[in-house]
């Protein structure tokens, strides 16, 4: 532990690499440090680091000295638990009709379910309506859990008791922080469309590098993504392939595309030092940066570059989508659905955070004013966040980190359970690496206390994971220790967290422009709160022990696959939930106490045990569904599939046909047509709102009742060809539009389907054409995109 520690406050202290820029290709750009970071020798802990550990130090050496009978410490809480077993009236619930026992309940959440029929999307004067009531719902909640529902009667059942109190208002801090921040949002669409009139009319056209970090990726993704950053509808460009593998392929691929080539000497700090390289080797005036897989639209940079018509912004951040379903909505069979989980926060959260500008750099398109970015020194390498603390050290210098939500691109989800899981827990260990730095959103000058605010509660969702896990546990103590961590009835306890719950169930999604029930969220930080909360600790004694790793994409597989190691720790909380289930039901509702458990001579704890099985049967029902998640169904096709209606021409001999897609790849098609349809072997597919024609052989052929679907598979293409393929498919404006998520009803009914038929979801076909996309893609030639 004394070596975890010194390893800790050692790392505090690491210097940051600095960008330099080279004199050669940039002769007339200055460059400055504002910034002085410390020796390497200097150990100077964090502020941040050193509150968080205090106030765990604190707590601690309470509860030793409430357990050892200190006379104040004991005579607070014996003062304060005098107060929860005779609380004020306005916290107990009324004795009266039932009625009168539910009409808090059925006006807060009547109330906002008339505001949200009235205006089925939140508006500007229908949000604020509906934030006033969930806060009101806060309040009243808030305030019976402080006065009327703490058991203090004792150092085992009052520390239990403090530590679910102390998570639940960590969690409605939080919450309460993004309510009060939906007062203010706003959309930059409309300065959007103000500012790119002189990009339009040619009197604002900066140069423009856009830059393609790239590592391992395969060539098809990445040709995909070039091809589309040079389509996009901008003249004062140049695209740069960074390559970090140093492969011939990929030089090969910028040679035939057109593009720049970068390779650098060494891989040093990954994606960070790749960029930092490029910034030495190239002069444009503002810079775009695309992952590998992300494809923005022909209007990328018609819409983000005129806002640096302004001195004061210094990058611009758009929307985060995706063109694949993430593996949870896969694994569940619920990919048409449900949204990937990241796009709420595209969707919800990065809006507020536009707020008060502290919106996040996720690191891939987005646009960045170059001599913003020279003046702080390049990305920052520190951390495996770069693109996050680079856009915090960006907005404490001055620039202002502004908010685009309009979706200008699309790329990959992980695309299985384990690289889904090592992706959140790169993000987490990047994000917690922030108690560890000295840009330091918390502590670092050139902050509002607001701002301040705002990166706290980022920083500290991710603790939540940690939360989730012992919210699972919490119902155990009552079976394990004899302990009751809420003294409460169930009749009491409804009446109070009840309409709380029901409110935050029926407008969650309604708040969050559908990007995400929160039955759904639940079942998603479930799934991964566990190997998320252990790489929160890691990252707490050791913050720069993991190395920067590139989420696997472009991945096939022809078989379930389970993941054993990521299931194993919920099949034991599952096993322990069910015991928990059984001995809370026998002690409440049987007449003896088959289980032996400690039960002690407390009228309330019948009735806590009433709340112990209603608690553990939904940890059982979320538990389940994640369980099911573990399992990765079959991918057997490289290629992602668009369902999408679109009318087509097919050209037949000297015929025109005109017929409409029902699905589309980069490697064939499913189009509809009217009538009849017999002897087709071969047809010439036109792409859309071009004049390029696909040579396109018929795998089979559907007859259906008034119209016939055929099957295409796209012959081999020339570059010419599959530029228009791509562009067609990924590049238009509006092309990707995000997926609503059902109401919580809808929701819940999808899980209990799950829940009840749990076999359904493992025997479901693949979604798409039977004919090709659900042929088996196991051979290496017929995943290859034909070129």
């Amino acid at each position: 532990m004394i070596d975890d520690l010194f390893l800790v406050l050692k790392s505090v202290a690491l210097p940051m690499q600095r960008y330099t820029p080279d004199k050669r290709t940039s002769p007339n750009r200055s460059y400055s440090v504002p910034i002085r970071w410390p020796k390497a020798a200097t150990v100077r802990p964090r502020k941040a680091t050193l509150a968080l550990c205090s106030s765990l130090l604190f707590a601690a050496l309470i509860a030793i000295a409430w357990a050892l009978g200190e006379p104040t410490v004991s005579s607070f809480f014996a003062a304060w638990d005098a107060i929860e077993l005779n609380p004020p009236a306005w916290v107990r619930p009324p004795q009266g009709s039932v009625l009168d026992m539910w009409l808090p309940a059925i006006v807060l959440v009547g109330t906002a379910q008339l505001i949200m029929i009235v205006s089925p999307r939140p508006r500007r004067w229908s949000r604020p309506l509906v934030v006033v009531l969930m806060l009101v719902a806060i309040a009243r909640y808030t305030l019976w859990r402080v006065l009327a529902s703490l058991n203090l009667a004792g150092p085992s059942d009052g520390i239990f008791s403090l530590m679910l109190f102390g998570m639940e208002m960590a969690v409605i801090a939080s919450a309460v922080l993004r309510l009060v921040l939906m007062f203010n949002v706003k959309s930059r669409s409309p300065q959007a469309d103000a500012m790119a009139k002189a990009v339009l009319a040619g009197t604002y056209l900066p140069s423009v590098d856009v830059f393609i970090p790239t590592y391992n990726e395969p060539a098809a993704i990445l040709r995909r993504t070039a091809i589309g950053c040079q389509a996009m509808d901008y003249p004062n460009k140049q695209v740069y392939l960074l390559d970090d593998g140093k492969r011939p392929e990929i030089r090969q691929l910028a040679q035939q595309l057109g593009c720049r080539y970068i390779a650098r000497p060494s891989n040093i700090h990954a994606k960070a030092g790749n960029i930092n390289y490029a910034l030495a080797k190239t002069d444009g005036d503002l810079i775009s940066i695309f992952d590998a897989d992300f494809v923005p639209t022909t209007n990328f940079l018609l819409r983000t570059v005129g806002f640096f018509q302004e001195r004061s912004i210094g990058l611009v951040q758009t929307q985060q989508s995706f063109y694949n379903p993430d593996p949870i909505a896969r694994n569940l069979g619920l990919e048409r659905v449900l949204p990937p989980e990241v796009e709420i926060f595209s969707r919800h959260y990065q809006p507020l955070r536009d707020t008060n500008e502290t919106s996040i750099c996720y690191g891939s398109s987005f646009v960045v004013r170059r001599r913003a970015l020279e003046d702080i020194g390049g990305f920052v390498t520190e951390s495996l966040s770069e693109d996050y603390f680079t856009g915090i050290l960006l907005s404490a210098m001055g620039n202002r980190t502004i908010y685009l939500d309009e979706v200008l691109s699309s790329g990959l989800c992980a695309e299985n359970m384990t690289d889904h899981i090592l992706q959140r827990q790169r993000w987490a260990r990047g994000t917690i690496q922030a108690f560890f730095l000295r840009c330091n959103p918390l502590t670092f000058p050139g902050f509002s206390w607001l701002q301040r605010l705002s990166h706290l509660e980022g920083i500290g969702q991710w603790f939540f994971s940690l939360f989730r896990v012992l919210f699972l546990l919490m119902p155990m103590v009552y079976v394990t220790f004899g302990t009751m961590p809420l003294r409460t009835s169930v009749t009491e306890g409804l009446y109070f967290f009840l309409p709380f719950y029901w409110l935050n169930l029926t407008t969650f999604s309604w708040l969050n422009e559908r990007s995400r029930s929160a039955l759904v969220s639940d079942i998603y930080e479930v799934a991964q709160c566990i190997p998320v909360s252990i790489a929160l600790v890691k990252t707490l004694f050791k913050p720069f022990a993991a190395r920067f790793k590139v989420t696997p994409k472009g991945i096939s597989r022809d078989r379930h696959v389970y993941n054993w190691d990521l299931a194993w720790p919920l099949v034991v909380l599952w096993l322990m939930s069910a015991v928990t289930l059984l001995a809370s039901l026998n002690v409440a509702f049987g007449n003896a106490n088959l289980f032996l458990l400690p039960v002690p001579n407390d009228p309330h704890f019948v009735e806590g045990m009433k709340v112990a099985w209603i608690w553990s049967a939904y940890n059982i029902f979320v538990i389940s569904i994640a369980l099911m998640i573990m399992r990765d169904v079959p991918k057997p096709n490289l290629n992602e599939w668009f369902d999408r209606r679109i009318p087509v021409q097919l050209h037949v001999g000297n015929r025109t046909l005109d017929a409409m897609t029902r699905s589309i790849s980069e490697v064939g098609a499913e189009v509809e047509l009217r009538g009849g349809v017999e002897g087709l072997e071969a047809v010439a597919f036109r792409i859309p709102d071009t004049s390029t024609v696909l040579d396109s052989s018929v795998l089979a052929i559907e007859q259906l009742e008034s119209s016939t679907v055929l099957h295409l598979r796209f012959k081999r293409m020339n570059p010419v060809q599959f530029r228009a393929l791509v562009e067609f498919l990924f590049c238009r404006p509006g092309h990707f539009q995000g997926i609503e998520v059902r109401n919580e009803l809808g929701s819940l009914l999808l899980l209990l389907k799950i829940f009840v038929s749990p076999m359904s979801w493992r025997r479901r076909a693949i979604v798409g054409t039977p004919a090709l996309r659900q042929k088996s893609m196991s051979s290496r030639r017929e995943g290859r995109l034909r070129l």
